[in-house]
C-alpha cells in the first residue's frame, strides 16, 4: 500500500484496505446493507483505481502492538464541485473512548489536502446523537440541509486549497 495515504494520530493508524481486504471484509459482513455498500466501495476502486482512496474502506486499528481494529470509514467519491463525503463506524467495544472523533478529525484534515477537495461533508440520521457530537468536535459545523439519503442532517467543514 502506498505509505502516502497512511494516517497515523495518537491513538490509530487508518489506511486503505486493498483490493483482497475489502473482498475479504465483504465475505465476512453478515449486514447486508454494508455488504452492498462494500461491494459498491470495491468496485469504485476497480473502475477508478487513480481515485481510489475516494473509494475504499479505509481501517481503522490502534496504534499499539495488538493493532485491533476499531472500525472503518470511507468516501463518497470527489465530486466537480469539490465536495468529498465521510462515513464512518466503529465496533460497539469501543464506542465513546475518542477514536472515532480522532479519526474524523484526522481524515478531514488529510482529505483536505487532496487536490481538489474544498469541502468535506458528512450526513447524519437526526436521532444519531454520538455521531453529531463526532462531527461537532470534529469541527464540522451543521449546514442546514437535508441529505439525499432522506431525513438526515449534512455537515460541513470547509477547505480552501
Amino acid at each position: 500500500m502506498n505509505k502516502q495515504n497512511v494516517v497515523k494520530t495518537d491513538h490509530l493508524i487508518i489506511e486503505p484496505l486493498s483490493d483482497s481486504e475489502m473482498e475479504h471484509l465483504i465475505a465476512k459482513e453478515l449486514d447486508t446493507d454494508m455488504k452492498q455498500a462494500y461491494s459498491e466501495m470495491l468496485a469504485g476502486c476497480k473502475q477508478n483505481p487513480e481515485q481510489r482512496i475516494w473509494h475504499a474502506v479505509w481501517n481503522m486499528q490502534i496504534n499499539d502492538v495488538t493493532g485491533k481494529s476499531v472500525g472503518d470509514l470511507s468516501f463518497k467519491g470527489l465530486d466537480s464541485n469539490g465536495i468529498v463525503e465521510i462515513g464512518y463506524g466503529i465496533k460497539e467495544e469501543y464506542e465513546g473512548q475518542g477514536y472515532m472523533t480522532e479519526a474524523v478529525t484526522a481524515m478531514a484534515r488529510w482529505a483536505s489536502e487532496q487536490i481538489g477537495v474544498k469541502y468535506v461533508e458528512a450526513e447524519t440520521d437526526p436521532d444519531n446523537k454520538a455521531s453529531q457530537r463526532v462531527l461537532e468536535k470534529s469541527g464540522f459545523i451543521l449546514n442546514g440541509k437535508i441529505g439525499v439519503e432522506g431525513p438526515r442532517y449534512v455537515w460541513k467543514k470547509v477547505y480552501l486549497n
